[in-house]
């Protein structure tokens, strides 16, 4: 079991769908820091420490990013393909989380480096039984480098 605590980062252009991850993430009981940004080029932002993001105390390096495909400026499949080739952020787990269902879409994210692909369950129970399989995997169980 991990002992590191790990910040989460979600990128999600739908306030709601921010609110609902954060609640279902407290219901799921990870104690982990909790940051959110609302497009890629904010995720960007935030990952390389420019603009409103520049202190690493207030942003710091998450150890797992939850990213929608679909967000205004830069869309998920555009920042999966920065942070992935990017030799530092590229060590960063990143999961898709978003509604789409489409194949192009999954192969796509998988072909440019994505570590798992979840669509977004539709009940609030259903996000939650998401986020605590994310909490038994991604936080407890995987070893990420420090």
């Amino acid at each position: 079991m991990n002992t590191v605590p790990v910040t989460i980062l979600i990128a999600d252009d739908d306030e709601e769908d921010r609110l609902m991850a954060k609640d279902a993430i407290e219901e799921a009981r990870l104690m982990n820091d909790l940051h959110f940004v609302e497009d890629g080029e904010e995720l960007m932002d935030y990952l390389y420490n420019r603009g409103r993001y520049t202190d690493k105390k207030s942003s710091p390096t998450p150890g797992l990013i939850l990213l929608d495909l679909h967000m205004p400026r830069k869309d998920g499949r555009q920042a999966l393909k920065e942070i992935k080739s990017d030799p530092t952020l590229k060590r960063i787990p990143v999961i898709i989380l978003t509604s789409s269902k489409e194949d192009r879409d999954i192969i796509s994210a998988y072909d440019i480096g994505v570590n798992s692909y979840i669509t977004k369950p539709v009940s609030f129970a259903a996000l939650v039984e998401v986020m605590q399989s994310l909490r038994t995997y991604w936080i407890n169980i995987v070893k990420r480098p420090s």
